[in-house]
């Protein structure tokens, strides 16, 4: 597995304090008895994964707050339940995020902390003859939905690189379908390549034949960038402080559990996989595809300022510009700690 230096726990209890103006309690003066957390079954999503299987979250919390959890296929429908207020907390990537916090009543929806760094690579069909960018042209690439990070990498890349998609008159047919949707293609011959995720992209390579043309974090700084966020209603946080600084802390501890158990981390994982959708993964591609990702609490913010901008500059942040002013919940010192972020 990936390694870079992780956040001290002090981290995760930060995200109340100066920003809501409430500390925390030892015990749980509730208004909601209940936690509704929202996750996608996949390799990104290991914490929510592992901190429910293993029971981290729910021992963080005790007998008195039931956890209940809702598995999305997709961050948008993770947005509309927060927008519902049928979700408290979800997992999801920094596009859904940031279209949350802007397009959120009094900007109700925002990151608490980090959950993945990377884990998407561009991936080439074995009878394409794509080795560069300038060998785009004319061929046709496929992503997730319009707008999720995946797609907005892959505009982004074509723009840089002075193509565009076939929609805005380039010579690029780019196809927004569902991760099973592009192993068909993939089967069929139908695309050429496809921008995805984890463990998708080790999917189509090692069980399609297709060749990893790069890792997306070989064209971001530092080679990291936030490709899983866990996000909150603020409502929810600011009735229910000590809920979610133990959530917190859990999530933490769980980040560390991982790093150290990528075996265990696996199995786990698969078990879920049987459990929820009736199938697992080989255990070759869940190792690979976790080696190709750093479980981080660190929410690596300028990340997500830049993927912002490469959505605007899209289009996709609406006509009046954008302000993320808020959109992070970790401010001065952390009293429960005693320690700051830095």
């Amino acid at each position: 597995m990936k390694t870079r230096s992780m956040i001290h726990a002090s981290m995760v209890g930060i995200v109340l304090l100066s920003a809501l103006g409430v500390g925390y309690t030892s015990s749980f003066d509730t208004h909601d008895p209940d936690l509704r957390i929202a996750y996608f079954p996949n390799i990104g999503h290991a914490i929510p994964i592992v901190g429910m299987e293993k029971g981290f979250f729910q021992n963080s919390l005790g007998d008195t707050v039931t956890i209940e959890t809702r598995v999305f296929d997709s961050g948008p429908q993770a947005i509309e339940s927060l927008f519902a207020s049928s979700v408290d907390l979800a997992y999801v990537g920094p596009g859904p995020a940031i279209s949350g916090f802007l397009n959120s009543e009094n900007e109700n929806v925002k990151i608490l902390a980090g959950a993945a760094s990377g884990g998407a690579s561009f991936i080439v069909h074995p009878d394409s003859q794509i080795a560069a960018a300038s060998d785009f042209s004319g061929k046709k690439i496929a992503a997730p939905q319009i707008g999720n990070t995946q797609d907005v990498s892959l505009r982004h890349y074509l723009s840089e690189n002075g193509l565009k998609p076939a929609e805005k008159g380039g010579s690029v047919v780019v196809y927004n379908i569902p991760n099973p949707d592009i192993y068909t293609l993939f089967v069929k011959g139908d695309i050429d390549g496809a921008w995805v995720a984890e463990p998708w992209a080790t999917i189509l390579e090692s069980e399609l034949n297709g060749k990893r043309l790069f890792h997306e974090e070989d064209l971001w700084p530092d080679q990291e960038f936030a490709s899983v966020v866990l996000i909150a209603n603020a409502d929810y946080v600011e009735k229910n402080p000590a809920i979610v600084s133990a959530l917190l802390d859990s999530h933490h501890e769980t980040v560390l559990w991982i790093n150290q158990n990528p075996v265990e981390t696996r199995i786990v994982f698969n078990n879920f996989l049987n459990s929820h959708l009736g199938q697992s993964l080989s255990d070759d591609v869940v190792d690979v595809a976790l080696s190709n990702l750093v479980i981080t609490a660190d929410p690596i913010p300028n990340s997500v300022h830049s993927f912002a901008e490469k959505a605007d500059s899209l289009g996709y942040l609406g006509r009046n510009g954008y302000d993320l002013s808020g959109i992070f919940y970790y401010f001065g010192t952390n009293p429960v700690k005693g320690d700051g972020l830095t």
